[in-house]
């Protein structure tokens, strides 16, 4: 009993000197006057670092350092140097959390309870510099700029090149050195000889007066000489040996039994993916779903430089390599939208993949659509590509006739003024 009276005498005591203190607590007021600072020019905002590994500052550092880059001053780096430590940490203000998407702003308040003052002031940039921990090492200027971005184009895809062969996965791997093979520099030695052996090439007149009749007739290259559809027209003059590996989205998708979604693609490829189910063949199989990707980027190219089709292609990802050759084949310097001779050269490649994929005898009602015109205006491109037109249960079809013969150019006569 008397143990228990003990307890509870302890316990008492303790509860009466919690709520002193809560008292004392309570009765402390500070009254204060607050006053907002804006950014000012003349005057640099206060840095905010914190540690995120745990880091205590505690002591005066050894070093504080503010790198600004002098075109875009919004782009800092805060490095911090404990006392005796081989360790520098460092933030900035352009890489890793502060490229974020930020909703709200931040500021910093400094009270002072002997003025009875306090002062709200923005943080600088509005970013809060994440103090990762770094080796000390002595940077060069040299070594500086290119820590803060300063790298000219070759050299940073260089650096990018290297790291991504060293920390990169297999598929950024095996991007890079596809794009590296197809921007390979031509090699001086290998230059010379290149020039020795043209020189001793003879010239063929029949092959460049056929150059002028493809040029003149807005068609794909082709062999008028052809006994088979599928050498009339060259798949590999139309679609070049570095561009298969980029128009492999189709085979990927048919691959996963992912369907084929009519707002990213034609209503003609849509039509055909079903062909690929049927293919036992993989040559054959990959083929033709490059062909049917290849048809999609064309007719994708087409509607972005046309004012009636610039919403439907606006968002269409074209690589690289395409967006530059067809840019080279199908656009003028410096034009906005291509001119009527590029458009009817775009629509002859794209008829011409079209009878590919449907072995040479195609209706023109499907691709019609994509190219926004009508079958009957078609007719003349298919004509001009050396095909035959049939009616089949009153469809019209064209169909690729070997050896190609091609009807005559018919050129307009002035008249003149009377």
């Amino acid at each position: 009993m008397e143990t228990d009276r003990l307890m509870d005498a302890d316990a008492g005591g303790t509860s009466r000197k919690k709520s002193e203190r809560s008292k004392k607590r309570k009765k402390e007021k500070v009254t204060t006057s607050i006053q907002v600072l804006h950014d000012q020019a003349e005057k640099m905002a206060p840095l905010v670092g914190y540690f995120p590994s745990g880091f205590d500052p505690t002591g005066p550092p050894s070093g504080v350092h503010l790198y600004r880059k002098k075109t875009r001053p919004n782009r800092m780096e805060l490095t911090v140097s404990p006392s005796g430590s081989d360790v520098v940490f460092v933030g900035s203000s352009f890489d890793g959390e502060p490229t974020a998407i930020q909703p709200c702003t931040y500021a910093l308040g400094v009270l002072d309870k002997e003025s009875g003052t306090l002062k709200i002031v923005p943080v600088a940039s509005n970013k809060i510099f994440r103090l990762e921990p770094r080796f000390k090492h002595d940077h060069t200027e040299d070594e500086r700029s290119e820590l803060k971005g300063d790298l000219s184009g070759a050299d940073r895809a260089e650096k990018v090149r290297v790291l991504t062969h060293l920390y990169g996965t297999k598929r950024s791997i095996t991007h890079v050195k596809k794009m590296q093979a197809l921007r390979q520099e031509v090699d001086p030695d290998s230059q010379n000889d290149l020039d020795k052996q043209i020189k001793k090439i003879a010239i063929n007149k029949e092959a460049l007066e056929s150059t002028g009749a493809e040029i003149s007739r807005n068609i794909p290259a082709y062999n008028s000489a052809a006994t088979d559809p599928k050498e009339a027209y060259p798949l590999e003059k139309i679609i070049l040996d570095g561009e298969w590996n980029y128009i492999t989205d189709i085979i990927e998708l048919v691959s996963r039994g992912e369907e084929v979604s009519a707002d990213a693609y034609p209503s003609f490829v849509c039509k055909r993916v079903s062909k690929l189910l049927e293919i036992k063949d993989k040559y054959a199989k990959d083929t033709l779903g490059c062909v049917l990707s290849y048809i999609t980027h064309l007719l994708k190219f087409k509607d972005l430089h046309s004012a009636d089709g610039f919403k439907s292609a606006k968002s269409h990802h074209f690589p690289p390599i395409l967006q530059q050759r067809f840019s080279a084949l199908f656009m003028l310097p410096e034009a906005k939208f291509m001119p009527i001779e590029k458009i009817d050269l775009l629509i002859s490649h794209v008829l011409v993949l079209c009878l590919f994929v449907d072995d040479f005898q195609t209706s023109p009602i499907d691709i019609a659509s994509d190219l926004k015109m009508s079958p009957v205006e078609l007719r003349k491109y298919f004509e001009n590509l050396g095909c035959k037109f049939s009616m089949q249960k009153k469809i019209p079809y064209a169909k690729l006739i070997v050896p190609l013969k091609f009807p005559e150019l018919r050129r307009r006569r002035r008249r003149g003024l009377g």
